[in-house]
């Protein structure tokens, strides 16, 4: 599995892929003002459900904003329940 991540401006979206085809993807945005990443949408196709892709993506996107020093909040439902199950991850939380 590969990730990418194709950001234009303040947005992107990271694709979670196999060799054949794209498992899922998380979409964003950035307000680098703020030092904030907000993921939007966090989106599993249906053939790859219950596998734990989505919290990979998640991870994904956690270690990006990591990289840019960014704080995360996660306008999506999944995106947060995965991070407030994640101990470490508490830390880049953000709640508002």
């Amino acid at each position: 599995m590969t990730y990418e991540n194709h950001q234009s401006g303040n947005g992107g979206v990271i694709t979670l892929q196999n060799d054949q085809e794209e498992i899922g993807r998380a979409t964003y945005t950035i307000f680098p003002d703020e030092q904030k990443l907000i993921i939007s949408f966090v989106l599993v196709h249906p053939k790859y459900e219950g596998r734990g892709m989505g919290k990979f993506l998640v991870e994904e996107c956690i270690r990006f904003a990591r990289t840019n020093g960014w704080k995360i909040y996660p306008h999506c439902s999944y995106a947060r329940s995965v991070m407030l199950r994640m101990d470490d991850a508490r830390d880049i939380l953000l709640s508002q």
